[in-house]
């Protein structure tokens, strides 16, 4: 499923919502493929979108939930991938 945080992070003048998915990476990129959004805005484990993308992204199927809820899907999904951590360690 892919899940989606209100817009609450400011970057570059703007406010972004962080975009997941619980099951698997192609599952995130092949929705966010389709919804438009550039490969420039995923970041490790995540798509960053813009917060005028929000209801459109909503509207596409992505499941507004809080941003607490990114991160506990991410990890126990196994998805979550932190700042400077390596994979296979």
């Amino acid at each position: 499923m892919i899940y989606i945080d209100p817009p609450a992070w400011t970057a570059h003048n703007r406010l972004w919502s962080h975009l997941v998915s619980d099951s698997s990476y192609e599952e995130l990129h092949e929705f966010a493929r389709k919804a438009g959004i550039p490969a420039r805005g995923f970041d490790r484990d995540h798509y960053d979108v813009p917060s005028d993308r929000y209801d459109a992204l909503v509207a596409a199927g992505a499941v507004p939930v809080s941003s607490r809820v990114i991160v506990e899907r991410l990890l126990a999904s196994g998805l979550r991938h932190r700042k400077g951590a390596r994979r296979g360690r």
